[in-house]
């Protein structure tokens, strides 16, 4: 899957302050911020199994890896990676128990709704459900997207 970048404002404050994003932050700093995306990484009930989640503050980089039962879930692992405030890349080393065709990604920009994705992906607006089922449970209503955050595309 390789590395992806996200940007680093925008996402879930998962982990405070100026503390965990410093030039060099701590071990300890690091492994707090590591350990609360893998919890927010499992209240997502994805099905991962064997779960390791490494932050590197100074280098704003996750690196994730683990046993994914699709490739929905390893493609949603990276998104809850990625979309967490002070996370710019993030490197998917998980593999698939189930391999499947992998899914495209859109930047959300100001003024992005779904249905304009999914006009810009499928040609057809209607079909932003598609989109929102594929973000499930990152995304818990189809009018909350924000600028900065990065969506799975699939194929349909």
């Amino acid at each position: 899957m390789g590395l992806f970048s996200f940007i680093k404002e925008a996402g879930e404050k998962l982990f405070g302050g100026k503390d965990a994003h410093a030039a060099s932050p701590s071990a300890d700093l690091n492994a707090q911020a590591g350990q609360a995306i893998a919890t927010y990484i499992g209240t997502q009930n994805l099905g991962v199994s064997d779960l390791q989640v490494a932050f590197d503050g100074a280098a704003g980089k996750v690196t994730v890896a683990g046993v994914a039962p699709t490739q929905a879930a390893k493609e949603k692992v990276t998104l809850c990676c990625g979309n967490v405030a002070g996370v710019t890349d993030v490197d998917n080393q998980m593999s698939v128990t189930n391999p499947e065709p992998e899914a495209q990604y859109h930047d959300v920009v100001r003024g992005d709704t779904l249905s304009a994705i999914a006009k810009k992906f499928y040609g057809d607006a209607n079909k932003y459900p598609a989109i929102f089922e594929a973000n499930k449970p990152m995304l818990s209503h189809p009018d909350k997207i924000y600028p900065g955050q990065k969506l799975r595309i699939p194929a349909i």
